[in-house]
């Protein structure tokens, strides 16, 4: 490709919209516009890195028995409603009418339409396992899309859907596709993690993220030191640490803490620490409140709670919402005495606390040496708390520490949940009429770019990893004497099949190295006239910066060792 005939629109300032480094690039670079909040058009160098991307996730999907379709993007209203999820969902949906006013909506994710199309189809036990896969653009109508392609409300995504008879089966497709995302974010040039996660709105009994590891991650991972454990903070577990309280129990005693509300007035106040309190808090979950207790040092996980609650409309409630319904005091709330009036769900590391202080639900005044078993009455407790680095790994003697990550990738079990839902059912070897056994599988394929330039740039721009780089090598002229013999290099290149930029510009080389860097192809190839005079052309290694000579008639050999060592 020819530079001068490329459509690459480079900015030299950066636009006030962008907030991280890949948005920032990716629009200085001329690879993406912005439409409308969180919609964007990829320009040809966005484009090339996408296709890449694809073509690596088609291989994989190919390789483990995948078979591409297209599903429709616009999808009926009635068969979500046949699955529960149309009112559920919520209003991340784009929802909308025909003319007739029948009810659609631009597909979220395409659970419905490829179970019912798969029910359809399959009469036979003979005609399962299937594994069924698309890559289309998605749609979710994001409260505050940002970040670029990381939070968008339109983007592009690879989703599989696994069939099979049975459990087994379910667990080989399961395997496979965790197999399948490993290679692929490899091939991808990408370091990465696979943490258990939280199976969210696609429902299922088991899930795992594929993080690309990045400062600019919205999620946070915690992993073990000493064992393979890792697991998104929302679903992540530490080991309850039993207390080794040996001393004389004491009974409760009410103590005045006049005008001494939060945690930290009443540690301060009472010269103790946040993990000695038991702080009770309240959620709503749609069909009434529930009160969770909680030490005082630790913060509530509301996707555990939701789990537990199987709420999907969960809030927290403010003390002054929770004085007017139930008369409580504001600042003194405590679970002693609350039994009877509210469901109290409290988390595991609370039953093994002694001596704790807590609200006395009385104006100004808090219970000291409390013993939650003892005096804790109708409490079911649960995991309910966000596990935080420097605990006890789960599985291990190992300690968890955090890393920020990316999701770029997510696979689940699905069982039997829409199978059921939409009464999608096989004969098996003996006639009876069976649920199919499902799974899903996504892939963020254009947050698959914009992870790669998180974990790949300087000041200066991307550094992209062979693989999924627009052009393999970005060829430059000092001055328009030298474009012969670059025109010659190209050619040889372009014969072998190697992906070249000749920047044929009449533009001043500093503003083409600068072009270069930030585009971020993986090898610049320079030719000017002190190189030519040795027979040489200047090299240099965007992800390093290290610089070479080689001279004119090895370049093609130089070029393609470089490619095949990249790609081992």
């Amino acid at each position: 490709m020819l530079q001068s005939k490329l459509f690459a629109p480079t900015l030299r300032e950066t636009p006030a919209e962008a907030e991280i480094v890949s948005h920032q690039l990716m629009l200085r670079a001329g690879m993406i516009r912005k439409s409308a909040a969180g919609m964007y058009t990829y320009l040809p160098l966005a484009w090339r890195v996408l296709r890449k991307i694809m073509q690596i996730v088609r291989e994989e999907m190919d390789r483990e028995g995948g078979q591409e379709l297209a599903l429709p993007i616009v999808q009926p209203a009635e068969l979500w409603k046949e699955s529960g999820r149309w009112d559920v969902y919520g209003d991340e949906m784009f929802r909308l009418e025909d003319r007739h006013h029948r009810q659609f909506c631009l597909g979220p994710t395409h659970e419905e339409i490829i179970t019912t199309t798969v029910k359809n189809e399959v009469r036979s036990y003979r005609d399962l396992p299937l594994r069924l896969y698309q890559i289309q653009n998605k749609y979710r109508d994001e409260i505050r899309p940002r970040f670029g392609l990381m939070r968008g409300r339109e983007f592009i995504m690879k989703d599989l859907y696994s069939f099979d008879v049975d459990e087994a089966g379910l667990e080989d497709s399961y395997q496979a596709m965790y197999r399948a995302y490993n290679n692929i974010f490899k091939r991808c040039g990408l370091k990465f993690r696979p943490v258990e996660a939280d199976s969210g709105a696609i429902g299922g009994n088991a899930s795992q993220e594929f993080m690309v590891l990045a400062e600019a991650g919205e999620a946070v991972i915690l992993y073990c030191d000493q064992c393979d454990y890792a697991a998104n903070a929302e679903k992540a577990v530490s080991q309850v640490q039993v207390s080794d309280f040996n001393g004389a129990v004491k009974e409760k005693e009410l103590v005045a803490t006049p005008g001494h509300k939060t945690i930290d007035e009443v540690c301060r106040f009472l010269n103790i620490q946040a993990e000695q309190t038991v702080k009770t808090l309240f959620y709503g979950t749609g069909s009434g409140y529930i009160a969770v207790l909680i030490q005082g040092n630790d913060q509530v996980n509301e996707i555990k709670l939701g789990n537990v609650t199987n709420s999907k409309k969960l809030y927290l409630v403010s003390p002054e919402e929770i004085h007017e319904v139930l008369g409580l005091p504001v600042g003194y709330v405590g679970p002693i005495g609350l039994d009877g009036q509210i469901k109290i769900l409290g988390d595991n590391r609370v039953a093994n606390l002694h001596q704790v202080v807590v609200g006395a639900n009385q104006e100004d005044y808090h219970y000291l040496q409390v013993e939650p078993v003892r005096d804790f009455v109708g409490v079911d407790y649960y995991d309910l708390r966000m596990a935080a680095s420097g605990e006890q790994c789960p599985r291990c003697s190992g300690h968890l520490h955090d890393l920020r990550g990316i999701e770029v990738g997510q696979i689940f079990k699905l069982g039997t949940k829409y199978s059921k839902a939409l009464s999608a059912n096989f004969l098996d070897e003996k006639g009876q009429s069976r649920l199919m056994v499902m799974g899903c599988y996504g892939v963020g394929v254009s947050r698959t770019m914009a992870a790669a330039i998180e974990q790949n740039y300087d000041g200066n721009g991307i550094k992209w990893p062979i693989a999924i780089a627009p052009f393999q090598v970005h060829l430059i002229t000092v001055s328009p004497e030298q474009l012969p013999v670059a025109k010659e290099i190209y050619e040889n290149l372009s014969r072998q099949n190697i992906e070249v930029l000749l920047d044929d510009r009449d533009e001043r080389p500093g503003v083409k190295f600068k072009d270069a860097d930030l585009m971020g192809i993986p090898i610049r190839i320079t030719v000017g006239p002190k190189g030519l005079a040795q027979g040489e052309a200047e090299v240099k290694f965007r992800a390093t910066g290290n610089e070479e000579r080689w001279p004119l008639d090895q370049i093609v050999a130089k070029t393609r060792e470089y490619i095949e060592k990249c790609e081992q």
